[in-house]
Parts: C-alpha cells; sequence; structure tokens
C-alpha cells in the first residue's frame, strides 16, 4: 500500500513551505507531500480552496495527515475535509500537533508504511498536555 500523504498549513507561505523542506529533507520522496499557507492575496492567512488542492497533491489512497499551525488553519483544514467526497473524507485527518515537529515525526512514520491513525498518534505525542 502507498504511504501515507502529508500536507502542512500555515498562515504563512514561507512557514509552510520551510517544514516541508524539513519533511523532504529528512524523508526524501518516500511520502505523498503538499504545502499551502497565506491567503489569495499573498498575506498571513489560510484559504479553503488551496488546502483542498494541497490535500489533492499529497492524496494517497491510505490516507492524509494534515499538520496546522494556528487555530484559522485547523478550521479550514476541517471545512476542506468536509468538502471532499464521502470515499475521501474518512481517509484526511488534522493531527493536534506542532507543525514543523509534527510534520516531520508524521512522514518519519508514513515513510515506514503506517497506516493513517498510528502516522496521527505519533504526531500527536508532541502535543504538550
Amino acid at each position: 500500500m502507498p504511504n501515507v500523504g502529508i500536507v502542512i498549513v500555515s498562515h504563512s507561505s514561507k512557514v509552510a513551505e520551510g517544514a516541508a523542506d524539513m519533511v523532504r529533507q529528512m524523508v526524501g520522496d518516500s511520502v505523498p507531500l503538499a504545502w499551502t499557507g497565506g491567503d489569495p492575496d499573498g498575506g498571513l492567512g489560510t484559504d479553503v480552496a488551496a488546502i483542498l488542492g494541497a490535500i489533492e497533491r499529497a492524496w494517497s489512497p491510505a490516507g492524509v495527515a494534515i499538520l496546522v499551525d494556528l487555530g484559522g488553519a485547523e478550521t479550514n483544514s476541517e471545512m476542506a475535509i468536509e468538502m471532499l467526497d464521502d470515499a475521501r473524507r474518512d481517509k484526511v485527518v488534522v493531527c493536534s500537533a506542532p507543525v514543523v515537529e509534527g510534520a516531520v515525526m508524521a512522514a518519519t512514520e508514513a515513510s515506514g508504511g503506517s497506516p493513517l491513525e498510528a502516522v496521527q498518534r505519533t504526531a500527536e505525542e508532541l502535543s504538550p498536555v
């Protein structure tokens, strides 16, 4: 089975791109990876359509784990998931984890062929209690 895909969503395109760059340097091309950040005008924010596009680029039959930086990124990611068709909606999760560390840990877990639940759990082990 293909590896779980990873999507990074940040309010800043530079943060999202930088986190994705770190993931690529850590796990190479073994994991489908996409990122999106900023609003459509180039400012800070997130965009549901851009998140949907990132999910599509990172899509894997094994599922997709999304890492987000702030509340609006999580809300817009959840809206994007709701807009997916029924067959895909249950295969996409938002991880409650620090975006950079969580993305690296999730991608590392995914690169070993772990299922979506294990990828999410590994990323979320980094969350403060």
